[in-house]
């Protein structure tokens, strides 16, 4: 397989446990069908909570390394992160350092839920708080005096 970006030849290196194909040239890394998947489970490996991964997409420019279609591209789990990826389900281009964008946006992503957790948890705590009776009977004493 050839590099989508410079044509050269991809070869096969183990990243983070993931057999992948880089670029030697521009650096760029090809993620067959399901390794993108994997190397969001180095981070984050609950699915459920991921959210979804392509919102929509859009034509992109670059031919896939395994079947030459032109590939589409898409904003990563709608962050500012647009990735390329094979219609046909061959897998998925990341331009050089974008693996770190992704391993970054998913620790972003579990400390975004835990805040979400805590802020849900402090409401409904502000709520009970409204429907005790102590809570009315200072708001009556306000509007006596």
């Amino acid at each position: 397989m050839n590099c989508p970006r410079c044509n050269t030849e991809l070869r096969s290196e183990n990243y983070k446990g993931i057999e992948v194909d880089r670029c030697p040239q521009c650096q760029g890394m090809w993620l067959d069908y399901g390794e993108l998947d994997q190397l969001e489970d180095i981070v984050l490996d609950k699915d459920e909570i991921k959210g979804t991964m392509i919102f929509s997409s859009f034509q992109g420019k670059l031919p896939c390394p395994k079947c030459g279609a032109a590939m589409q591209r898409f904003n990563y789990r709608a962050y500012d992160l647009e990735l390329d990826f094979c219609e046909r389900g061959h897998g998925t281009w990341l331009d050089a350092g974008e693996e770190k964008g992704v391993l970054e946006l998913m620790g972003q992503r579990i400390k975004d839920l835990k805040r979400k957790g805590k802020a849900e948890a402090e409401w409904g705590n502000f709520l009970r708080k409204l429907r005790s009776p102590s809570f009315f009977d200072k708001v009556k004493g306000l509007f006596r005096r």
